[in-house]
C-alpha cells in the first residue's frame, strides 16, 4: 500500500466500486491498514485501541506470534482441498469435546451459513417448517434470519417484519418472533403452534443481553415437551463466555448450537454441532435420499482456518485466559459505569465481561425494545467522542481480548471520562 494516499483518497476510491462505499460491515468512513496486538491502524497512521476486533474472533489480539507460526507452517503444505484434512479433523475433535450438545459437527466457511443449515436440519430432522426466534436475535444473512432482527416499525408478537428487501412472504409466514427473555409468552407460543415448530433458535446472550433467570431453561422444557429442535447460535459466545461456551456459562445444552468467529482463528470458518440423531441427516446412507441434507462449501474447513482456530483454542486453554479476559472486561464496565455515574447520566451498563456495551437508559434491559427504546443520539455521540480519543468500538457491542495491556486500558479510561463529559456537558446545555 502507498502510504501518500490518504484515508479519504481511499474513501473516494471504495464509493467508485462498493455499494455505499463499503463491504457492508463497519463504518465505510474508517480505512484500517493495519492491526498489530491490541491496536489496529487507519490509512492516515492513526492508532486506535480495538474492541471490534474483527466482529469478535480476534480474541488474542492481531497477528498472535504463536498463531502466525502455525498458519505460515500450514501454507507450503497447502491452502485447501475440498477434501478432508488433518487439521480440520483434528479441529472438529477438539470442540466436540469441549461444546456439550456437540456429538459431531459439520464445518462451513460462516456464521451466518451455520445459522441457516441449523434451521434447515431442524426442519429435516422433524419435518415441520415453522421456526421460533426472538425480536433482536441477529442470524446472519438468510430470508429467514432477517426476520424482526432491528424492526423500526414495532408488530405484533408473534408477527414477523422483514428487516432487507427481496424476501417473499412465504417466508415470513414460517417465522414466530417473540420478545426475548418472557418465558411465559414463548412456552405459551409453542404449546399453541407445537405441531408446526421445527425449532427454537437463541443467541443465549442476544448481543449484549443476558437471560432472565430460568428463561433458557424454559426454553429447553418446552422443546422437550413438545418434541422442538433447541438451537443456540454461539457465532458469538462459543468459546467466548467460557470455553464450553453459553452451554457452560448458563448450564442449559441445546440440541444444536452455530459456532463461529473464534474457532477461526481470524480465518473465514463456523461449524453446525449438535447430537448425532440430528446430525445424522447429513449422512445419506442412514437417512435415505428424503431425509439427506446437502451441505457442500468450496472452503469448508481449510487447513488455513483449522490450524489457526487449533492454536487459538490451545491459548485459550492455558490457566488464567479467561480470568484475564474477564478482568479487562470488568474492568472497562466499571470505568463507563463510574465515569457516566459522575455526570449523572442515565445509563445501563448490560452483558457479559467478555461482551458487554452501555445503553443510555435509566429503566432496566431485558429485551430488544429496551435497547430501541434508549437515548440513541446519546449513545452515538459517545462512540464518537471514544473514536475521536483513538477507541475502535463498534456499535453494539465492546470485545475485550487478551492481548489488552494496562497501558490500553488506561488510555480506556481516560477516553471515557472524555466522552462522559463531552455527554454531560451537552445534555447540561
Amino acid at each position: 500500500m502507498d502510504a501518500r494516499i490518504s484515508q479519504t483518497d481511499w474513501i473516494d476510491r471504495a464509493h467508485k466500486v462498493l455499494p455505499a462505499g463499503g463491504f457492508g460491515n463497519f463504518d465505510p468512513g474508517i480505512v484500517i491498514t493495519e492491526g498489530r496486538g491490541s491496536r489496529v491502524r487507519d490509512a492516515d497512521g492513526r492508532d486506535y485501541i480495538d474492541y471490534l476486533i474483527g466482529s469478535g474472533p480476534m480474541i488474542l489480539g492481531h497477528g498472535h506470534p504463536e498463531v502466525l507460526e502455525a498458519v505460515m507452517a500450514q501454507l507450503p503444505k497447502g491452502m485447501t482441498f475440498f477434501a478432508n484434512n488433518t487439521a480440520g479433523i483434528e479441529l472438529a475433535e477438539e470442540i466436540c469435546s469441549a461444546v456439550a450438545c456437540a456429538d459431531q459437527l459439520r464445518f462451513v466457511s460462516s456464521g451466518g451459513e451455520a445459522d441457516m443449515y441449523a434451521m434447515r436440519l431442524a426442519r429435516a430432522f422433524t419435518g415441520r417448517d415453522k421456526i421460533v426466534k426472538f425480536e433482536g436475535g441477529y442470524h446472519g444473512m438468510s430470508a429467514e434470519a432477517q426476520m424482526s432482527l432491528a424492526p423500526t416499525r414495532l408488530a405484533n408478537f408473534p408477527m414477523a417484519v422483514p428487516d432487507s428487501a427481496g424476501i417473499p412472504d412465504a417466508v415470513r409466514d414460517g417465522i414466530l418472533v417473540a420478545p426475548f427473555n418472557d418465558a411465559d409468552f414463548a412456552e405459551a407460543l409453542i404449546a399453541e403452534h407445537a405441531h408446526d415448530i421445527a425449532a427454537v433458535i437463541v443467541e443465549p446472550l442476544q448481543r449484549l443481553i443476558p437471560p432472565a433467570p430460568g428463561f433458557l431453561e424454559a426454553l429447553r422444557g418446552a422443546c422437550d415437551k413438545h418434541g422442538i429442535v433447541l438451537i443456540f447460535d454461539e457465532i458469538v459466545t462459543g468459546f467466548r463466555l467460557a470455553y464450553g461456551g453459553a452451554q457452560e456459562r448458563y448450564g442449559v445444552t441445546p440440541d444444536i448450537c452455530t459456532l463461529g468467529k473464534i474457532i477461526g482463528g481470524g480465518f473465514p470458518l463456523a461449524a453446525i454441532a449438535g447430537r448425532a440423531d440430528i446430525m445424522a441427516h447429513f449422512d445419506k446412507a442412514k437417512v435415505g435420499a428424503d431425509g439427506f441434507l446437502m451441505q457442500v462449501g468450496t472452503l469448508s474447513g481449510n487447513p488455513i482456518a483449522a490450524v489457526a482456530g487449533l492454536k487459538t483454542l490451545e491459548i485459550l486453554r492455558r490457566p488464567g485466559a479467561y480470568e484475564t479476559l474477564r478482568g479487562s472486561g470488568q474492568a472497562i464496565m466499571e470505568m463507563m459505569a463510574t465515569a457516566l455515574d459522575d455526570r449523572g447520566i442515565a445509563h445501563r451498563v448490560v452483558g457479559d465481561e467478555t461482551l458487554f456495551d452501555v445503553v443510555f437508559t435509566g429503566n432496566p434491559v431485558t429485551n430488544y425494545r429496551d435497547v430501541l427504546g434508549a437515548d440513541q443520539a446519546a449513545y452515538a455521540a459517545f462512540n464518537r467522542t471514544l473514536r475521536d480519543n483513538g477507541i475502535f468500538k463498534p456499535p453494539g457491542k465492546l470485545y475485550p481480548s487478551l492481548a489488552l495491556t494496562d497501558e490500553d486500558l488506561d488510555r480506556t479510561d481516560a477516553a471515557i471520562r472524555v466522552a462522559a463529559e463531552a455527554l454531560g456537558a451537552g445534555q447540561a446545555g
